[in-house]
């Protein structure tokens, strides 16, 4: 039998990655109840953030391999240019590994350097990985085909060579494009929905959407009172947030939210739960912080839009909780559509706000007759090579959807980024919705 010390270092880190998750799986189940707010909040978060590092281990083997060892051989490994390439890789992966701790420790009303740093090495680094693998398997393939006859030469010393370099320097070119992509101001998208049994009173009726701004690490002040700006000189009549608003706890992060204030949409301002709201563990106190600046929760619950030409005529605004709230076992939160529905008829209108897509999904599933469903949570993949994941794993990617006769689901790309201040394959918008009566 093969002991822990005699495995592969790569497999003793799905190893401790297996560990890891079976300790979050535990925790949430047995101990959830017996540990206070704070020690749960930090606890989930250390322990993603582990999780993540393990996982990223056996990706950073063989970075380290294919970008240092490989050349270890050459002769040009004494040279001072050499060593500096060693510490810029070890340096690189030390800060793509350390982002995930920067939610513990660095969050303010700005962005910290390091925090931009750290993020932006994690963003690069999956695109390295993704080339290495890749091209790698191109070389395997090339290999198989050509033949086993072959012998091995300079010639394949020099495509192996080519694999790593060609890697980092696709890397370097998409990490810039990204980083400039991510730093421009979101794109405003203007789009027409018919809403059926919208009242012609309220057709034109204009609907701003935000979502997956995510304020934390590398998203603070400056970049949300852009946002709102952006959004003031739309004249909304509504505004809507559908989640994923910040990634840190109310206290810490309550100077970078205040430009929420400036908000001021003659119909209101409406917030629903993202997954990460769940994951800062501290939603009671977002939800007074956003009600000291006139946004209204909608926690599995709903409002009367009533129309500002005929108080007779109106539409249900519904939101329900995420669905993560469930799967975190989050006291007194989850998806329950029946009560964020409750007065809601057939006979009117019906907009739902749900972050993620496939809560879109399972409330049609439900209650087939809702007319427009406001999601996010996909960031439209992001980054490549992100973005075929996430259209995979979501029913709605991102964009206008009819579902049936008379639904239509719309999914935000977001209006920032999550973490990594890069977008490959995606752009931040702010949408506007105009609402049309049929």
């Amino acid at each position: 039998m093969i002991s822990f010390k005699q495995l592969p270092i790569e497999a003793k880190a799905a190893v401790a990655a297996g560990v890891v998750f079976f300790s979050m799986m535990l925790s949430r189940s047995y101990l959830a109840e017996k540990l206070d707010f704070r020690t749960r909040r930090w606890l989930l978060r250390l322990q993603m953030a582990l999780f993540a590092n393990t996982l990223m281990l056996m990706g950073s083997l063989h970075v380290w391999r294919s970008t240092v060892t490989m050349f270890t051989r050459s002769s040009a490994t004494s040279s001072f240019c050499f060593m500096l390439w060693k510490i810029a890789v070890f340096m690189f992966l030390a800060l793509a590994h350390s982002s995930f701790f920067t939610l513990l420790f660095l969050v303010a009303e700005e962005p910290y350097f390091f925090s931009l740093a750290a993020y932006t090495c994690l963003g690069a680094y999956i695109i390295l990985i993704f080339f290495l693998f890749t091209l790698g398997s191109v070389e395997q393939a090339y290999k198989f085909f050509a033949g086993r006859g072959t012998k091995a030469g300079t010639g394949n010393k020099n495509r192996t060579a080519l694999k790593p370099v060609l890697s980092v320097l696709l890397t370097v070119v998409l990490t810039v494009v990204g980083l400039l992509n991510a730093s421009q101001p979101p794109t405003v998208n203007s789009v027409e929905i018919p809403v059926h049994k919208l009242p012609s009173t309220m057709n034109n009726l204009k609907v701003v959407l935000l979502s997956d701004i995510h304020l934390g690490p590398t998203v603070g002040k400056t970049k949300l009172a852009m946002i709102v700006r952006m959004v003031k000189a739309l004249k909304p009549d509504i505004t809507v947030i559908v989640g994923d608003l910040t990634d840190a706890e109310a206290k810490i992060i309550r100077p970078a939210v205040e430009p929420l204030g400036e908000l001021d949409s003659p119909l209101g301002t409406y917030f629903v739960t993202g997954n990460h709201e769940y994951y800062t563990s501290d939603v009671s106190n977002w939800f007074e912080l956003l009600k000291s600046f006139n946004i209204q929760p909608l926690h599995n619950e709903n409002v009367k839009i009533v129309s500002p030409k005929s108080t007779s005529d109106w539409f249900c605004l519904a939101g329900v909780d995420d669905i993560e709230a469930d799967v975190l076992r989050y006291s007194g939160h989850g998806m329950d559509l029946k009560k964020a529905l409750r007065g809601c008829s057939s006979e009117h209108a019906i907009v739902l706000l749900a972050h993620q897509p496939i809560a879109a999904k399972w409330a049609l599933q439900e209650r087939p007759d809702i007319n427009l469903i406001l999601s996010g949570h996909t960031h439209g993949g992001q980054i490549f090579p992100l973005n075929a994941g996430a259209y995979l794993l979501n029913p709605f990617f991102v964009g206008l959807y009819k579902v049936g006769q008379n639904t239509f689901v719309y999914v935000s790309p977001g209006t920032m980024y999550y973490g990594i201040p890069m977008r490959l394959g995606s752009r931040a918008e702010i949408t506007e919705i105009i609402l049309r009566s049929p």
